[in-house]
């Protein structure tokens, strides 16, 4: 082997790299490199990341993150929200001993926290919650909702207030007086007192959430005219299909509503009053009855449920895209049940009767009633105003099909708190984490889904006095 000194070295390795240029351009990056390296580092520490959350705006809500396929529940909780009535009415119940009681079921309190944080005007909170809470607690309930596959809001809707109706009814465990053990005291007599009064058990039918409603139907037949008693059915939400559309003309949420409460015919009724006034027929006479539908009593947020779902020919399903034209504000005036149209008609029925059957026997006021009899209401005169006068609160938009789709949320913007109405005229377009401003136009040109309306008073809809629905109501 041979070795080589330092300076031949060198030499060698000038002459592999052709020349001394090379070594000084390397050591000349180095440096820079160096200096690069040094100036990252600087403006990663003073203006790098932050484990700071991004704070919301005013006017703004918060978004939702979606923990999978979780936008049905992002959505509905938007709507929910910008619904004032629905937060005061969790706010009685959470506060209820029957619900503090309940210490690993409490769907109202954590609902509550919820919708409160998603309907604040206040800056500076969480610009993105969590809503993983809710379907933890509802599986409590024993609703297993998976984060992880498509669901639909309307059902959930359901859920929801089915299982708050159930956290409602569950009253307090009270021990009954012959359960409890009272030692031996002879002869000796035992008084007990009790310094409070006895816990009062909230009557549910004076606690209703404000979305229940009550459906009035009776049946009246069409040769007598006799009118049977008046059914009354709860109801959550509205759920309407939509008619088929006529040659140019669009479809409006009043005709699916007017489809709705439509006249339904029924053929080969037994009908027992004109089998008693036909006193030679032996036999039931049978006759046409037309059944009735209205809206008996309505409720403080009224939610409408538009039936997308239709099944084709060969029995697959398919979406129903059409727009279904709806309003800011909603009349429903026309669809009451009126008690004085309902006496009227009760009245002639009774009077048609008593000429028929002059022959039975009379009664203290010389009627024969044959009829069903309501009890007596004083005549309304009718208002020119409307009386059931509904605000648009929140709507809930489906895109994509009956497979696979995504939820959006237009809904109000909380109120300011100088406000002294609890709606403002500021729209928001809500898509899970996605937040920003809308206008009115566009909300009222989207393909609802569902609708959520809050009754008004005449006074609320005067202040409306916005433009481009920047201002509050």
């Amino acid at each position: 082997m041979f070795r080589y000194g330092p300076e031949t070295s060198d030499m060698l390795v000038r002459e592999f790299l052709g020349t001394g240029h090379i070594i000084r351009m390397i050591k000349n990056w180095g440096v820079i490199g160096g200096i690069a390296a040094a100036v990252a580092v600087g403006v990663y520490v003073l203006w790098g990341p932050t484990t700071e959350k991004k704070k919301k705006k005013r006017g703004m809500v918060p978004g939702l993150l979606n923990l999978g396929n979780t936008c049905f529940l992002n959505s509905l909780l938007q709507g929910l929200a910008a619904c004032p009535s629905f937060i005061k009415w969790l706010e009685k119940l959470s506060c209820l001993p029957s619900v503090l009681s309940q210490k690993d079921k409490q769907l109202s309190i954590t609902l509550l926290q919820l919708l409160k944080a998603l309907s604040s005007d206040e800056p500076g909170n969480e610009n993105v919650l969590d809503a993983g809470c809710l379907l933890d607690v509802l599986r409590l309930y024993r609703w297993h909702i998976s984060s992880f596959e498509e669901q639909d809001a309307h059902e959930l809707f359901h859920v929801l207030t089915s299982s708050l109706e159930e956290e409602r009814d569950c009253q307090p465990k009270v021990a009954h007086l012959f359960d409890m053990h009272l030692p031996d005291q002879g002869e000796e007599t035992m008084t007990c007192s009790s310094r409070a009064p006895l816990h009062p058990i909230p009557s549910p039918w004076k606690f209703q959430h404000p979305f229940h409603g009550r459906l009035t139907s009776n049946m009246s037949c069409k040769r007598c005219e006799q009118q049977s008693p008046v059914r009354y059915d709860s109801f959550e939400s509205l759920s309407l299909s939509i008619p088929v559309p006529q040659w140019g003309r669009q479809i409006s949420i009043d005709q699916c509503l007017q489809h709705f409460i439509s006249s339904e015919t029924i053929k080969e009724v037994e009908c027992e009053n004109c089998t008693k006034t036909m006193i030679k027929v032996l036999e039931s006479q049978r006759t046409t009855f037309v059944k009735h539908l209205k809206l008996g009593k309505l409720p403080q947020c009224l939610c409408i449920h538009l039936q997308r779902l239709t099944w084709s020919s060969e029995g697959t399903p398919i979406k129903r895209q059409e727009h279904v034209q709806f309003s800011e504000y909603l009349s429903m005036d026309r669809y009451k049940h009126n008690v004085s149209t309902q006496r009227n008609m009760q009245l002639r029925c009774t009077a048609k009767s008593a000429n028929v059957e002059n022959t039975d026997k009379p009664t203290d006021n010389g009627i024969g009633m044959s009829c069903c009899s309501l009890p007596s209401y004083s005549f309304i005169e009718p208002s020119p105003l409307p009386a059931y006068y509904f605000l648009l609160t929140a709507v809930l938009v489906h895109h994509g099909d009956m497979h696979s789709g995504h939820f959006v949320t237009y809904r109000r913007s909380p109120s300011s708190p100088r406000s002294c109405s609890p709606f403002s005229s500021q729209w928001l377009w809500v898509s899970d984490d996605s937040v920003r401003k809308a206008s009115l136009q566009e909300v009222l040109s989207s393909n609802a889904y569902m609708l959520f309306y809050e009754r008004v008073q005449r006074p609320i809809l005067a202040l409306h006095s916005g433009v481009n629905g920047q201002t509050d109501l």
